[in-house]
């Protein structure tokens, strides 16, 4: 949800802001530019909270000798928790390999005409171009357009035939080899999973007990249910966060938002399938959507894109990540930048300053009354949960605590007190790593702490407190606000709110 922005001085720009007061939570893809020991420990470093596997690239064992050097860096930081998240290659549409005689590009002139068929074996040229989307005919119609190789083709279809369509060439363009395809605004007739993803979620997620999986090309909600059924038992503490990339995965939202543990406003391929200047609007929608229902948003897709090669942003994606920040999102993404750039440490220093820096503008209280007030208008009651969640976060600032500590088996609550936006950090105190490196990794504003059994509130409070004092986070004879449950060590049972003194 937009944040209220606060009166801006100008020692606001003067000024610095500490760096471990950071709200916003950074994802990172890994590939080649950081994925030694050192390199991970560098990113861990800088900001890293997840570290995300893409496996559109790479194989099984690639991956795992990668996630090993992850976890052995993580090791060698105690008290640090960095989540993994396997983002899946989904179901694809691509043309097909070019005609050897025309030396590996295909070049088509505007004004041309081309035939688009479902016969992958064929050779592409002038006159064809294969499709691997055997349902192409029946997806498209007259006057639809087509995106080929991240929109640098652009085709109109003029004719529908049986097994093709005939299309007419809008622009010149060059390109090779099987790229990517897109349909805007069709609703395309492929599986939620292909059997590789299927294969990457049972023999690697499951397996290796990853924390998130990034779903690629989510279109309505019985797409989440399927990912549940396949990661079955043994991944059912997996939180699953649907990537919105098309206008049906658009216009199915709030429904996929019901059934998923959080989102991904995937903005790539989504800016090939509604126009690009509406982007911005989807991106502000989705956010303010998921604020309210109190489940984390990553926002992605070519927020430092100029960092892959140079040593410093843009201004404009400087701006990108300050409004996104400023919009709501609980995550920011590097993909190319810390993959195979050139400087992928500077990268998250840079989007972790910027988060710094939007932070500091937002006016949390106006913040909160806004969530409280939006949400109560559209809900005639929350759960006894969410109560105390809005009432530890406005105690707080009733009281000006320093701190909100959450006593917490699964995270729910942590998640739910992040909803209503304190300006003070919140300490999750657990007993399940998984949960630890989830609520560190995603949600906004949150810290880890994570513990051996969740029995002796008392205790686990006054640990909890005494090492928020070791770590700055709050000073002697500062308010804590925390929050709990009766019933120690049983999910679902917050029902307790105090007020102590550090």
């Amino acid at each position: 949800m937009a944040s209220t922005i606060s009166h801006i001085t100008l020692e606001h720009i003067r000024g610095t802001n500490d760096i471990g007061g950071r709200k916003t939570k950074i994802v990172c893809t890994l590939g080649p530019a950081c994925w030694s020991e050192e390199g991970l420990g560098n990113l861990i470093d800088a900001g890293m909270n997840i570290a995300r596997f893409n496996f559109s690239h790479g194989d099984h064992a690639t991956h795992f000798a990668c996630l090993e050097r992850l976890r052995a860096a993580v090791a060698k930081r105690p008290g640090v928790h960095v989540a993994v998240m396997l983002d899946t290659k989904g179901p694809e549409i691509r043309t097909g390999v070019v005609d050897a005689s025309l030396g590996g590009k295909l070049k088509l002139v505007r004004g041309d005409t081309i035939e688009v068929g479902t016969d992958y074996s064929k050779p592409c040229t002038k006159d064809y171009l294969a499709c691997s989307y055997k349902s192409l005919p029946k997806s498209v119609s007259v006057g639809s357009k087509m995106l080929i190789a991240d929109g640098a083709l652009l085709l109109k279809v003029l004719e529908i035939r049986e097994e093709s369509v005939l299309a007419e060439v809008l622009n010149n363009a060059s390109f090779g080899d099987k790229k990517n395809m897109n349909l805007p605004g069709a609703i395309v007739d492929l599986p939620t999973l292909t059997a590789k993803d299927i294969e990457d979620l049972q023999k690697f997620g499951v397996a290796y007990q990853v924390d998130f999986i990034a779903a690629s090309f989510v279109r309505k909600p019985s797409d989440i249910d399927f990912i549940r059924q396949v990661l079955g038992p043994e991944g059912a503490n997996i939180k699953i966060i649907a990537k919105i990339e098309n206008q049906e995965g658009l216009e199915n939202y709030d429904a996929i938002l019901a059934r998923t543990d959080g989102i991904m406003v995937a903005r790539g391929d989504l800016g090939m399938e509604i126009p690009i200047e509406k982007v911005f609007l989807a991106q502000k929608m989705m956010i303010q959507r998921c604020n309210l229902a109190g489940k984390p948003v990553v926002t992605a897709t070519q927020m430092l894109e100029s960092m892959i090669t140079n040593p410093r942003p843009t201004r404009a994606e400087c701006a990108d990540v300050a409004n996104a920040v400023l919009d709501g999102t609980d995550c920011v993404m590097l993909s190319g930048e810390t993959a195979n750039g050139d400087y992928p440490v500077e990268a998250v220093s840079m989007m972790r300053n910027t988060c710094l820096e939007a932070e500091s503008m937002i006016d949390y209280d106006v913040s909160y009354d806004n969530i409280r007030h939006t949400t109560m208008k559209l809900q005639s009651s929350v759960s006894p949960a969410e109560a105390i969640a809005s009432s530890a976060v406005k105690t707080a600032r009733d009281v000006s605590a320093a701190l909100i500590v959450v006593l917490t088996e699964t995270g729910t609550t942590a998640r739910l007190i992040a909803k209503y936006r304190p300006s003070m950090p919140i300490l999750a105190v657990t007993s399940v790593p998984a949960v630890a490196r989830q609520m560190q990794g995603y949600v906004k504003n949150c810290r880890s702490d994570l513990v051996e059994s969740m029995h002796g509130s008392e205790v686990l409070i006054q640990a909890a407190i005494a090492k928020a004092l070791q770590q700055g986070l709050c000073k002697p004879g500062s308010p804590v606000v925390v929050v709990h449950g009766s019933q120690e060590a049983a999910a679902g049972s917050t029902n307790l709110l105090r007020v102590m003194t550090a």
